[in-house]
């Protein structure tokens, strides 16, 4: 027989119940001496069940969570006494050759009563060296450091003799049989198993076993997943299950893992996981005491049994798991389950769970590089089972946390940078002793919220996110409701310890965004939207979490909608928020104007009106409103005529529903603005905006119109909201579009009103206008002239305005009627500072539009012609007097106008045309009946301009022909009668 070539290692005990007659490998007893003894002995005591029918005697249970003692006897008995752990008494290096590694410190609380992991004294660790392995010698240099016993359903093997090499042969033979063939009953399936677990025993001392199962580890998966697929999921009616976990656990302390390395081993795996755990709820002692049927126990105690088979078997994977990549594979089939719907499949998982960390934290050995990626999943998703309604599973989760924050302790101690990190662990070993310090032992575990305080300091940036994700995940499937407001608990308290430390910020808020729909508890639906709140409210997180949120379709439905008007800010952050949503907005203004409108526009508009419907950003509302005012009208301008095909929608945006038809970017911005000025207690504005039709006008060609009624409205009602419009529009005329700058003009000019406007500079004002007076844009040149005559009703900005009157007088030449008759009234004002010279001229141009066929020009020209008379000083009559004598004629034919105010008019100042010349004319001048129809009448105005002509020395009225061009028709009698009366009395041909 060969000779071993291992020494014999300590050995996790099965749960197998049932007798063979096969014969049994028994590892050979490896030489130990000195301190090594008093470990066989404890091994003797504790002699596994499958080979002997005596129970092995309990040995006092340690407490736990759940007989209510809450771990009091953690480190605080055989933890601290060497005379109790094995452990204690063997030297480093022969502790270091087995299977018990370091121990991650434990918590003591039946002193202060309060936990304590030792962390003082992790900070004197020596944290030089090369080597970032955590050791025995790293623990021996830590003064009272307690280790962790070992837990009470782990046992060391009994040392029996090795078998024969005729026994090994037929052990062989018989597993090659069944790989070869196929197992039939489960007498046959039994004697497969227990030779399958004999063979493996005899691993550390016959290397042909060893490459016999290395080469056939395939065969042996299949027919094991084989054996598992054959047992009923619905019912436990033989120790076939039991049987499988024992054998797995026996290779699996040889190192033949038969759950890991490939994907028909994590199939398995994931076969055996269900197998168990989606077993019906057994029945309660209560239940079974009703039940007189022996037949109902034995079924009871087969279940616990295989259960307990099955925990043991995970746990013989993990106390040799130096990179944790078992422990990791575990918690992957395992996670499932513990969010399972089902309490008895929670509870059971949970159970499992929590063995399976205590194990870990038992035997923990950890070293580079660690496999396990899933920290913060595993963190979420056991806080929330503290939380369960079921007390078994809160009970258990509990302690499973428990033994989880030590693990995660020494996890990030190996995982640090030496040199770069250890400041900053040293700093987050004080805070989370500061942070368990403030709670009890019991009263800690029992609040979720409490333990997320805690693992914060430990987890990373992705670690976060994976925390996070994992409660999000979580609530599609919470079976109760207490669960979800753990998990709202649970977010909450993350995000504002953690900060601004996360990671894949926008799949947050994606995931948050669709459970929305899911959860029905209106506290949790707020605990929801409070996250998002608080991500929002970081600067460095603000624009991710508002473009994401502007990445849904519009109108926003209704969860959306509620997320928009729910959101509360910290006072300090609210103007940030509201001013980063705002300036997306604008963005879409400041460039020239595309063939589609971006969505994000349409987007961010929605956005804007159920905020301020919402109205918790009320303080941010007031503080911008100039800002919001303007640039809601800069887009009810580039979204006139526009429906949302003319929208530039991203691609799969609508892919579950149509493109709305019945609303447009329009309405949107209208309701927005209506919302604003609401929001903002202008109700007065928005009655004058009402009553006036002042949404009317803004919606179409009258835009510019609207605009100007909501100014004069807000210089009446609201004047500071309008000094922080004007001075905010100084700048910000210059930026954007044509349609930025034409809405921004037209309320900037229609301000001009207020008495601040004399404090803004020259450049800002006059020059201004005089630059849009020069540009081709008739729009502006409109507003420019809007602006002076506004400008000019401030007595001392006449003399600045003066100097533009050669523009201003350029524009009496043009067609569009509002410029000429904007330059008139402008004029009006300005006549008399005018000298003679430029009086003659502009008289000269009025002449000219005397015969205007538009009534207004007409009707103005000539009250501007009498002003210009009336401005004439007396020493400079000659400079005008041809153009009075000229306008004579004229006026005296419109004076028959059939327009009253036009007939009004031109008496008026035909008037002052005679006071100007000292004449007396005739009182038929003044007649309102045609002349027509009284020859004699217009023979004696005749003959008074005769007279008149001689008395001037040859200076008479030359009638201007063209004053008649385009006249009416109704009085043409009169006008040809009058003209050829005055032609032959004149002598004209």
């Amino acid at each position: 027989m060969p000779l071993p070539r291992r020494g014999g290692e300590p050995r996790l005990a099965g749960t197998r119940v049932v007798r063979t007659t096969l014969p049994r490998a028994t590892p050979r007893s490896p030489k130990r001496v000195g301190r090594g003894a008093p470990l066989l002995s404890h091994a003797q005591r504790l002699t596994r069940r499958r080979h002997s029918s005596e129970q092995v005697p309990p040995e006092p249970e340690q407490a736990d969570f759940r007989s209510g003692k809450w771990l009091q006897e953690r480190a605080g008995g055989d933890a601290r006494d060497p005379r109790h752990t094995p452990l204690a008494r063997m030297g480093s290096r022969q502790r270091a050759s087995g299977t018990e590694e370091v121990v991650i410190p434990c918590a003591s609380d039946s002193d202060s009563g309060s936990v304590d992991l030792q962390l003082s004294n992790l900070d004197d660790v020596q944290k030089g060296g090369a080597s970032v392995e955590f050791t025995d010698s790293d623990i021996a240099d830590i003064p009272m450091l307690p280790q962790e016993s070992l837990p009470d359903n782990l046992r060391l093997l009994t040392v029996q003799e090795p078998l024969s090499e005729t026994s090994i042969e037929r052990l062989v033979q018989s597993i090659q049989e069944v790989l070869h063939g196929e197992l039939k009953g489960e007498t046959q399936k039994l004697k497969f198993l227990k030779s399958l677990s004999s063979l493996s025993q005899t691993i550390p001392y016959d290397e042909n076993t060893e490459s016999f199962i290395h080469r056939h580890t395939a065969e042996i998966v299949h027919v094991l997943s084989v054996l598992v697929q054959e047992e009923p999921l619905h019912s436990l009616t033989s120790i076939v299950r039991q049987e499988i976990f024992v054998t797995i656990t026996d290779l699996s302390y040889q190192n033949v893992y038969l759950l890991f390395g490939s994907e028909d081993r994590e199939d398995l795996l994931g076969l055996i996981t269900k197998s168990i755990i989606s077993l019906p709820a057994t029945s309660t002692p209560i239940q079974l005491l009703k039940i007189v049927s022996n037949q109902a126990i034995e079924q009871e105690c087969l279940y616990r049994e295989t259960f307990e088979a099955f925990s043991v078997m995970l746990q013989s994977l993990v106390i040799k798991d130096p990179h944790l990549e078992f422990f990791d594979s575990i918690f992957k089939h395992i996670d499932p389950w513990l969010q399972s719907d089902r309490d008895h499949e929670r509870e059971r998982a949970t159970t499992v769970m929590a063995q399976v960390l205590k194990c870990l934290s038992s035997y923990l050995s950890l070293k580079l590089p660690l496999q396990f990626q899933r920290l913060g999943n595993l963190v979420a998703v056991m806080a929330l089972l503290c939380g369960d309604p079921q007390k078994e599973v809160a009970e258990e989760a509990a302690e499973g946390t428990h033994y989880l924050l030590h693990i995660t302790l020494r996890l990030k101690y190996i995982t640090q940078d030496r040199d770069n990190n250890s400041k900053n662990l040293k700093e987050t070993l004080k805070k989370c002793r500061l942070l368990l310090e403030q709670y009890s032992l019991k009263r800690f575990y029992c609040c979720p919220y409490k333990i997320v305080q805690v693992f914060e300091v430990f987890l990373d940036s992705r670690e976060l996110g994976q925390f996070i994700m994992t409660i999000l995940d979580s609530l599609k499937n919470l079976p109760h409701p207490c669960i979800q407001q753990t998990a709202g608990e649970l977010l909450t308290t993350l995000v504002k310890s953690a900060e601004a430390r996360f990671e894949k910020v926008p799949e947050i808020v994606g995931v948050i965004c669709a459970r929305l729909s899911i959860i029905t508890l209106t506290c949790v639906r707020q605990q929801i939207i409070s996250t998002v709140s608080l991500f929002v409210s970081r600067p460095k997180y603000t624009d991710i979490v508002l473009s994401h949120l502007l990445c849904h379709p519009v109108p926003y439905d209704r969860h959306l909608a509620e997320l928009w008007r729910s959101l509360e800010v910290e006072l300090s952050n609210t103007t940030w928020v509201l001013w980063r949503l705002l300036r997306k907005l604008q963005k879409c203004h400041e460039g020239p104007s595309q063939e589609k409108m971006a969505y994000v526009a349409v987007a961010v508009t929605d956005a804007l009106y159920e905020v301020l419907m919402g109205n918790r950003l009320r303080a941010a509302t007031f503080r911008l409103f100039p800002q919001l005012l303007m640039t809601l009208l800069i887009q009810i301008h580039h979204s006139i005529g526009l429906t949302m095909s003319d929208v530039s929608i991203p691609s799969g945006l609508y892919a579950e529903q149509e493109v709305p038809t019945e609303v447009t970017p329009l309405c949107f911005a209208i309701q927005a603005t209506k919302t604003l000025l609401l929001r903002t207690l202008c109700w007065q504005e928005f009655s004058i905006m009402e009553k006036s039709g002042g949404w009317t006008l803004l919606r179409g060609e009258g835009h510019l119109q609207g605009v100007f009624l909501l100014a004069n409205a807000l210089m009446e009602r609201s004047q500071l909201f309008a000094y922080k419009i004007l001075y905010l529009l100084v700048p910000l005329i210059n930026r954007g579009n044509d349609k930025h700058k034409l809405t921004s003009a037209g309320f900037f000019v229609e301000l001009l009103k207020s008495p601040m406007a004399r404090r803004l500079p020259k450049v800002y004002s006059t020059v201004r206008l005089k630059a849009w007076l020069n540009e081709e844009s008739k729009l502006l040149r409109i507003l420019a002239l809007r602006g002076l005559r506004n400008l000019v009703r401030h007595r001392d900005m006449r003399e600045d305005i003066k100097s533009l009157l050669p523009c201003i007088l350029n524009s009496l030449h043009e067609t569009d009627e509002r410029i000429i008759l904007l330059a008139i009234e402008i004029l009006l004002q300005l006549v008399k500072m005018l000298d003679s010279t430029t009086l003659a001229t502009m008289m000269k141009t009025l002449l000219s539009l005397f015969g205007d066929v538009r009534q207004d020009v007409h009707c103005f020209s000539m009250t501007l012609f009498g002003a210009s008379i009336k401005a004439v000083k007396h020493t400079e009559k000659k400079s005008v007097e041809d153009q009075v004598l000229e306008s004579l004629v004229p006026l005296l034919l419109f004076s028959q106008d059939e327009n009253d105010e036009i007939a009004k008019e031109s008496r008026r100042v035909l008037t002052l045309c005679a006071r100007f010349l000292n004449w007396k004319l005739p009182q038929e001048v003044y007649c309102k009946d045609p002349l027509y129809i009284k020859p004699n009448e217009v023979r004696r105005v005749c003959k008074f301009f005769v007279w008149r002509k001689k008395q001037g020395e040859d200076r008479h009225p030359r009638p201007n022909t063209n004053v008649f061009q385009g006249s009416k028709t109704s009085h043409q009698k009169n006008c040809c009668l009058v003209c050829r009366a005055l032609i032959t009395l004149c002598g004209y041909k």
